[in-house]
């Protein structure tokens, strides 16, 4: 696969750390792509990445800390994710307050698109998932947020909404996609989903998209650009 993309800007990881946000940093570094991490951690970043990307060190709380890490960045992709049901880590703080807090900060330092990991399912309130202190619906409140900053002039934003995620190499399944949250079950390979966040950065029409994806068969991809085609206009 030609790594060249001709995309030249720098691009802040949010959730770095995380299993879906290491693949995002992977994919971006696999195509040439200027990284800068942003983690409450610094040595774990730099256990985890080394020399390979520029590290801020700060809290999603913070909107100094988003601030000055947002600076000289053209893009973010946010993988953030909650893990506890209260406290700093619970999806109010981090699923809909840190993200709504990053796309503010990143909006007004001038960053250009904004790519969101969210979730299959998240207008769904009675969906299982929900019952993890309302995630989905925390997920959706910080979507709709994202879509009416992001989707202004000179902006642009691509939310993914995964299914359950599977550890694994990329490009290895035949994906389904959809929109308008019509699935309810499902899974696709964490590095899938990084892929179609990465490669939306220089996509056309991935911009202000949002849509499902699950896998659909084992079958070996040559890239994943060709499924932004199949989404409607």
């Amino acid at each position: 696969m030609d790594a060249k993309t001709g995309y030249k800007g720098k691009v802040l990881v949010v959730g770095a750390t995380g299993k879906t946000g290491q693949w995002v940093v992977k994919r971006l570094l696999h195509y040439g792509v200027p990284v800068k991490v942003f983690s409450r951690e610094r040595e774990k970043a730099v256990g985890m990445f080394g020399e390979s990307v520029e590290i801020a060190t700060g809290k999603i709380q913070s909107a100094a800390d988003i601030r000055e890490a947002v600076k000289g960045c053209d893009a973010v992709i946010s993988a953030l994710g909650s893990s506890s049901v209260t406290g700093e880590s619970s999806p109010a703080d981090v699923d809909r307050d840190g993200v709504i807090r990053l796309v503010d900060e990143a909006a007004n330092t001038g960053v250009k698109h904004f790519g969101l990991v969210s979730s299959m399912a998240v207008t769904k309130w009675y969906h299982p998932l929900n019952l993890f202190a309302g995630v989905l619906s925390k997920k959706w409140e910080a979507e709709e947020h994202l879509r009416a900053v992001f989707s202004g002039e000179n902006r642009s934003y691509t939310i993914v909404r995964p299914g359950g995620l599977k550890d694994g190499e990329p490009l290895l399944h035949k994906l389904h996609v959809d929109t308008g949250d019509r699935l309810w079950s499902g899974f696709i390979n964490r590095s899938d989903v990084a892929e179609l966040l990465v490669v939306a950065l220089w996509v056309e029409k991935a911009k202000n998209k949002t849509f499902e994806v699950i896998n659909e068969a084992d079958e070996e991809q040559q890239g994943l650009e060709q499924y932004y085609d199949r989404l409607p206009e």
